[in-house]
């Protein structure tokens, strides 16, 4: 499945939840990653990224699409640097 992960946490957090999708998912903007990554995998980064955040002050959204071939992605003003994929 493709992801895409937004995630909106106090400063103090920040980094702890970056380190952790970044294992699983490409950082493509400022509080975004996306990749394709196995129900089992999103299942093991949401659990590591819950005992991470604090459910009364942060934010993280997940958006499941069957893959990435279903994503068309637009955007205006400075491009990002397409997701590096590692291998």
């Amino acid at each position: 499945m493709y992801v895409i992960l937004v995630y909106d946490v106090n400063v103090d957090r920040v980094a702890r939840v970056l380190k952790i999708a970044r294992k699983y998912l490409c950082w493509t903007q400022n509080s975004v990653l996306e990749g394709e990554i196995t129900r089992a995998q999103l299942e093991r980064m949401k659990g590591e990224i819950q005992r991470v955040i604090d459910p009364e002050t942060d934010s993280v959204l997940f958006y499941l699409l069957r893959s990435a071939r279903w994503v068309e992605r637009q955007s205006l003003g400075r491009k990002s640097p397409e997701p590096e994929w590692m291998i």
